[in-house]
């Protein structure tokens, strides 16, 4: 059969990484793809050619329009990133007839319903792998390894930056602020770290998972996002005393109410697999009614670890082009018309656990005050920690761990203890899952 033709959108450090691994590689794709597959034409602005062995074969335009109105072209790899132009690059490619594979988890949690509903109607196949997860395929294994099971629940790290910090600041008692300016440095957080230590970048990826898991679809505006930058080096100390880690979680929940979609900071047992993956290293748990709980482990970002995941999608288009486009896996997992429309529950109706640190003035009646507010709301304390004030101080810190309560019973809660006269400063709010197998 003749060689599939790839029109490559970009040629940074993953489209560099998906040039080169498709060349390297090239005898050994085809032997999983059953015919070749070739890059053709690409669009770059600005590319160094040292890293690209063999680039000199290939066409190389600064439109990325012209690579996609190529008529030799069968598959586009969009691999620029954001919102725009990718996404017209993405519809035009589809509106052309051409199947696409993307890493913009971005673009796909925005805009996915428009751009699967696009290539539904013009019998195209739309891959994104690589966009959650970087080179882990949690994708396909929820998709179709786990086909056979309801999904329980799945719960991820799954921005390798937040959790690079986190870790510092637990194994070297380092503030976020001086870590941060370190993973910057590094290059693993951007000038402008927002999107990494705020959750968005997560949040995107846990809309796509949740839509594939539960069957829903993509609704990246329903989903609850808080940062890491108000958690401190005593906060990790802390939660390490009383055997938690905290890890910046995206999870999701069926529930008979609805879907919670969720990404904060997140208190974690620290005998769980997952509260073990440190670094720049990604994780997703995910528990089926019938396999019970999978940990799916691994880069989640990088040149290469994230191009193996483009080019097994650029393998899984091609061994499917002649398939009819009714018998394809379906992009969420579930039949277009399956799709349900279960709510996503609002974040005052999740019910969670929770880490609560309270800076007190050192007087008697301060923790009954607490604790009465706390049992006014039915909140129930798992555990209390009171550390004695370092000598000449008035305010001593307070740690308080609850059982499970309803955000909203515990946002009242919390209004209440900082209105008390003794209560200095606010109170900090971690939430606690405990990712029973059960």
């Amino acid at each position: 059969m003749k060689p599939v033709k790839v029109g490559l959108l970009g040629l940074g450090t993953v489209g560099g990484g998906t040039f080169n691994v498709l060349r390297r590689n090239a005898a050994e794709i085809a032997r999983r793809a059953g015919r070749g597959i070739e890059i053709v034409h690409a669009a770059a602005r600005e590319y160094d050619p040292a890293r690209l062995p063999g680039i000199e074969g290939i066409q190389v335009s600064d439109d990325a329009f012209k690579v996609v109105d190529d008529p030799e072209i069968d598959i586009i790899v969009e691999l620029i990133g954001g919102y725009s132009p990718a996404k017209e690059l993405v519809l035009r490619a589809i509106g052309n007839g051409k199947h696409v594979v993307t890493a913009n988890k971005a673009l796909i949690a925005l805009h996915g319903n428009e751009i699967f509903q696009a290539a539904q109607d013009k019998g195209v196949m739309v891959a994104f792998e690589a966009a959650v997860g970087g080179g882990i395929p949690i994708i396909k294994a929820v998709r179709e390894g786990l086909a056979a099971n309801q999904i329980e629940w799945l719960a991820g790290i799954i921005n390798g930056t937040g959790n690079f910090i986190l870790t510092e600041m637990r194994d070297k008692g380092r503030e976020f602020a001086d870590v941060l300016a370190e993973a910057q440095a590094l290059g693993y957080a951007e000038a402008d770290p927002t999107f990494d230590v705020e959750g968005i970048d997560a949040a995107h990826k846990l809309t796509i998972l949740a839509s594939i898991a539960f069957g829903v679809p993509l609704q990246f505006d329903r989903t609850y996002t808080e940062g890491i930058s108000n958690i401190t080096r005593d906060d990790v100390a802390y939660a390490g005393e009383l055997g938690y880690r905290i890890k910046h979680l995206g999870f999701s929940r069926r529930t008979p109410d609805g879907i919670e979609l969720r990404v904060h900071p997140t208190l974690i047992p620290e005998r769980r697999l997952i509260a073990n993956v440190d670094g720049v290293m990604n994780a997703v748990l995910v528990k089926g009614d019938a396999v019970g709980p999978t940990l799916y482990y691994g880069a989640g970002a990088g040149a290469e670890p994230t191009a193996s995941a483009v080019v097994a999608d650029i393998v899984d288009v091609t061994r499917v082009l002649t398939a009819d486009p009714e018998n394809r896996v379906p992009h969420l997992a579930f039949q277009p018309d399956a799709l349900s429309d279960t709510p996503i529950l609002p974040m005052e109706a999740v019910e969670t656990a929770y880490y609560l640190r309270l800076c007190a003035q050192d007087k008697p009646g301060v923790l009954s005050d607490v604790t009465r507010i706390l049992a006014q709301r039915e909140i129930s304390i798992e555990a209390i920690l009171q550390k004695e004030p370092v000598e000449g101080a008035t305010r001593v810190p307070v740690i308080i761990l609850t059982h499970r309560v309803t955000e909203g019973a515990m946002n009242e809660a919390i209004a209440a203890i900082e209105a008390l006269e003794h209560i200095e400063d606010k109170v900090t709010r971690i939430r606690l899952e405990h990712l029973d197998a059960s």
